[in-house]
């Protein structure tokens, strides 16, 4: 038995005349997504379909729950594109609704083939006398129990559930960019707000063993993983920093050991984004939320990259990455209690308005580049792909 899914677009439809170039990847990720899954996958006008066998109907719901560049999407059934089939299916939608607790229900119809002969009011009356006239259901427009669809297209489809989608624009249609992925709440919220832009990722995180541990690293491999699953793919880059975060210890003022570690993030950060062709940075920085995100201290952070520099989450508060976070996924990973190279080090008194030149003749003082060098040529780089969370 086959299952057919419907995909409802969102704002990729308001593109122009290159609409096609982002249609056509939002089909080539479904089909990356199930590539190992007998499906058949159309998108026309301005519909997603994906038909399975109803064995396989578990892994495209996640594909779907995933698919950025979506609005929702429900599992559909298929019926002759006649008004007495249409009341048929509606009535047997509209039966199983009854034996789950819907007391009230209504109809949204669209007729999107103009040469039906009922419109939408029409087919939304007459597909309605099923239920209401043989008292199965009663009607409710305003907060019904239960909403049936109805589409009348080149095929008519009906369907009851409908699921809320990622939104966005197809993952590959907006560039590329350079995640620096700690273990934390905000980084992968990060990601996330840029793949619904559109944009590929790599990640980079910056690992200090044994000053943090084989978890830490684990726990945001993990992260990695989840965040493949709305990009398509993530590749995650490793980079030892351990040698640079003691030589901050012993060079740099205490109180700015946190901000000049950033810095050297920064500086490798941006000698990986030249080396993978990416075109941008993106941190999880949130201004005002910790000491080394005041607007001082980010602007002495920027001074260092050499790409741009994105920070999507610059004006959230806490609760909203959380709540994001939890949607996505990622929270209760991030939560678990294996700190991440910043956190150990950071001291009890940071620089809270640093000062750029001040922050300039510091970082020299250091003199950490030949390290960083080091950390970057030994770095180690893992993939992960969507379709292997199927």
């Amino acid at each position: 038995m086959n299952c057919i899914y419907l995909g409802k677009l969102g704002e990729l439809t308001l593109k122009g005349s290159n609409i096609k170039v982002f249609e056509s990847r939002l089909v080539r990720n479904v089909r990356d997504f199930l590539k190992h899954i007998p499906v058949d996958v159309v998108l026309r006008a301005g519909r997603l379909y994906i038909e399975c066998d109803q064995q396989y109907s578990d892994k495209v719901e996640f594909c779907l729950d995933h698919l950025i560049g979506i609005t929702g999407w429900a599992k559909t059934v298929s019926c002759e594109k006649s008004i007495e089939a249409i009341t048929q299916t509606v009535t047997e939608l509209g039966k199983r609704a009854k034996e789950n607790g819907a007391k009230t229900f209504k109809i949204d119809a669209r007729r999107s083939d103009k040469s039906f002969p009922l419109d939408s009011y029409g087919i939304m009356r007459t597909a309605a006398s099923g239920l209401y006239d043989n008292k199965i259901l009663d009607v409710d427009v305003k907060n019904p129990d239960v909403t049936i669809y109805v589409e009348v297209r080149d095929k008519c489809f009906i369907y009851s559930d409908s699921h809320k989608g990622c939104r966005g624009l197809p993952v590959g249609t907006s560039g590329k960019g350079l995640l620096l992925l700690s273990g934390g709440l905000d980084s992968p919220v990060a990601g996330y707000r840029m793949f619904r832009r559109g944009m590929k990722i790599e990640c980079v995180y910056f690992h200090s063993y044994p000053y943090t541990s084989d978890e830490a690293q684990k726990k945001v491999e993990d992260l990695a993983k989840i965040l493949s699953t709305y990009g398509m793919q993530t590749t995650l880059n490793i980079i030892s920093f351990t040698d640079v975060q003691m030589l901050i210890k012993q060079k740099a003022p205490e109180s700015w050991s946190t901000l000049a570690l950033r810095m050297c993030m920064m500086k490798a950060a941006s000698m990986l984004a030249k080396h993978i062709s990416a075109d941008c940075l993106i941190t999880g920085e949130s201004l005002g939320q910790v000491a080394s995100q005041t607007l001082e201290n980010m602007r002495v952070t920027e001074s260092m990259a050499e790409v741009p520099l994105l920070r999507p989450l610059v004006g959230l508060d806490k609760e909203e990455i959380v709540e994001t976070a939890e949607f996505i996924g990622t929270y209760e990973t991030s939560i678990l209690p294996y700190e991440d190279c910043c956190v150990l080090f950071s001291p009890k008194h940071p620089v809270l308005k640093a000062d750029l030149e001040e922050a300039k003749k510091i970082y020299a003082d250091i003199a950490p580049d030949e390290l960083i060098q080091k950390a970057f040529d030994t770095r180690e780089v893992k993939h992960f792909y969507a379709f292997e969370s199927l």
